[in-house]
């Protein structure tokens, strides 16, 4: 057994591999022998898959026959009962019986999950394979199952070694979306902060000698990108008094001590002398220093040029002095979210150990309303020279964008990514399903689409055409930093746009994808998932 950990990572839930040696159940012979060692194992639940023609097989070696046989009937019994259908994602939990450990089983439970008609040929598609898991995460978590050993050539026999790999790694994901608590790993904000910590801790992947080595890399990729997404999402929901422009600086320096990475802080000085005046004019306002964090992980060659992430770090916006109406301002505390993404993400390409240059820059400071604050009104030069009209200060998050895509020039960057909870038109037009994506470079598209499917962190093509540059225009300035409620995302893109023609660019809105508000509010830890898979597919 190979464990996959994260050292010195509070991870809540563990992973790990298992091979065995010919489990092949296409052939008869071995299918028997295979699933008696599978059931050998001490876990509190083997996980299986079944499609709706193995309920009709009767050939000696299929799985069901064979379950059944060790069970000592147990499959029968529920299918008498009509708990066993072969629908997709359906469950059907069987707990231990005497006659088990007649037969040498010691799991205590065995959990048959349908996987309905798959195409002989094309087999699972990742979203019915996403979607069964997280059925399955749901059956096992929140009850008394600690451990649980999930089966992998039920889920696909025939699958080749870049199928297993996403499927796998997309596993590992979901459990860790389904484990993750706040409170675990954090400054404790209740008087009992992990009450609710889910039991399910331990997930192990048993694979077949041929697709071994393929689990065992999708295993410790997902074990990455969830310390990423935990990471993410533990600064989202920590309340704006906590999780400050300091806090987030930081939190980044911290992981020097933990991983690879690089970090350096430029001072308020630094940002002036760099003539940052677009950034600082929203960060004025507060009383709270203004902080830019470059993170480097130095993963390839020296004249390499790196892949630069740039997130949004407004860690609380109460829209300036264009103030925001008050109901659900407290979400404005994941105004951040593309921060933290970047963050997140840089942790988890620092434990995959990946062969490339990564750098994250994170502008940020807080949105407040003061005597200091910026105008509606007021004009203000950017890092590029080229002068803004300030005509609403709740859009603010360009503003600090802006220098930062400025600022990232000098790295000669292969590609440009910029994650920001930026407009609130977003989230009309895309709602919680996609985020924004804008750019012209149609290779870069289309590798972050390729990269959202993988993850099913998905993102939609929004247009970014030179027509919509019109509604920015401005008598005083050479911009205007809003251009009016009629497509709101793409002049937000627009804007950001024209500081970045000197490298390849996309630009990510989250505002939608990142935090889930009302009763499940809580950070979403998007668009990590998207991002690993990104870097990984460029590796």
């Amino acid at each position: 057994m190979e464990k996959n950990t994260t050292n010195d990572f509070l991870m809540q839930i563990q992973f790990s591999t298992k091979t065995l040696a010919q489990a092949d159940f296409d052939s008869v012979k071995k299918a028997k022998p295979a699933l008696a060692r599978l059931l050998a194992l001490a876990t509190d639940c083997v996980i299986l898959a079944y499609g709706k023609a193995d309920l009709n097989k009767k050939t000696p070696g299929s799985l069901l026959l064979e379950l059944d046989v060790l069970l000592g009937g147990s499959v029968t019994r529920a299918k008498v009962a009509g708990d066993l259908n072969g629908k997709e994602a359906s469950q059907c939990l069987l707990r231990a019986e005497a006659s088990w450990l007649k037969a040498g089983v010691k799991a205590k439970r065995v959990l048959l999950v349908g996987l309905g008609d798959p195409s002989p040929k094309a087999g699972l598609s990742l979203q019915s394979y996403a979607k069964l898991a997280k059925a399955t995460f749901k059956t096992l978590s929140g009850g008394a199952i600690e451990s649980a050993t999930w089966f992998v050539p039920s889920f696909g026999a025939n699958a080749d070694a870049d199928t297993v790999v996403k499927q796998v790694r997309l596993t590992a994901q979901l459990a860790g979306e389904q484990t993750y608590r706040f409170g675990v790993r954090q400054p404790a904000m209740k008087f009992k902060a992990v009450e609710h910590v889910d039991p399910f801790q331990e997930l192990l992947f048993v694979a077949c000698k041929d697709t071994a080595k393929a689990v065992q890399v999708a295993v410790h990729q997902g074990e990455a990108l969830v310390e990423g997404m935990n990471l993410a999402k533990d600064l989202g929901n920590l309340p704006p008094n906590v999780c400050t422009p300091t806090y987030l600086a930081k939190t980044a320096q911290g992981l020097m001590k933990k991983t690879k990475l690089k970090v350096e802080l430029l001072t308020k000085k630094q940002m002036e002398a760099l003539g940052m005046g677009s950034f600082l004019s929203v960060a004025q306002g507060s009383e709270t220093p203004p902080q830019f964090i470059i993170m480097r992980h130095n993963g390839g060659k020296a004249s390499e040029a790196p892949t630069v992430l740039v997130g949004k770090g407004i860690t609380f916006d109460t829209g300036g002095i264009s103030l925001k109406p008050g109901e659900a301002m407290d979400e404005m505390k994941y105004d951040m979210c593309g921060a933290a993404s970047v963050v997140g993400t840089l942790l988890s390409a620092s434990l995959l150990g990946l062969k490339q240059n990564v750098i994250g820059v994170i502008p940020t400071c807080e949105n407040m309303p003061s005597g200091k604050a910026t105008r509606p009104g007021d004009i203000v030069k950017s890092m590029s020279g080229q002068t803004i009209e300030i005509l609403n200060t709740d859009a603010e998050g360009r503003l600090i964008l802006c220098d930062a895509l400025t600022y990232v020039e000098r790295f000669k960057p292969k590609a440009v990514i910029d994650i920001a909870t930026l407009t609130g038109a977003c989230v009309i037009a895309l709602g919680a399903v996609h985020s924004g994506m804008f750019s012209d470079d149609n290779h870069l598209l289309a590798d972050l689409t390729q990269a959202g499917n993988d993850s099913l962190d998905t993102v939609w093509r929004m247009p970014l055409d030179a027509a919509y540059q019109e509604q920015l225009k401005s008598n005083f300035a050479d911009m205007a930093n809003i251009g009016g409620r009629p497509a709101g995302s793409v002049t937000a893109a627009c804007f950001l746009k024209r500081f970045t023609e000197k490298y390849p660019w996309a630009h990510l809105d989250i505002a939608g994808t990142a935090w889930k508000g009302g009763a499940a509010k809580g950070s979403t830890g998007r668009p990590v998932p998207l991002l690993v898979n990104y870097l990984l597919a460029q590796s």
